[in-house]
């Protein structure tokens, strides 16, 4: 009697894509929250350092 299921370990070519496949890296951070709050603090720093001028 045959075997009829086929044993995927036993497939060299998958085993070695398997253990050559890096793991995924997840996506770098996005820089756009640090910007817009870089871009806030400068505004407010201006409207302070020029309402302290004309004050």
């Amino acid at each position: 009697m045959s075997d009829n299921s086929v044993d995927p370990s036993g497939n060299t070519e998958a085993f070695r894509a398997f253990t050559q496949s890096s793991p995924q890296e997840p996506a770098p951070a996005s820089k756009t929250p640090l910007i817009i709050g870089a871009a806030v603090v400068a505004v407010v720093l201006i409207a302070v350092i020029a309402w302290l001028a004309i004050g």
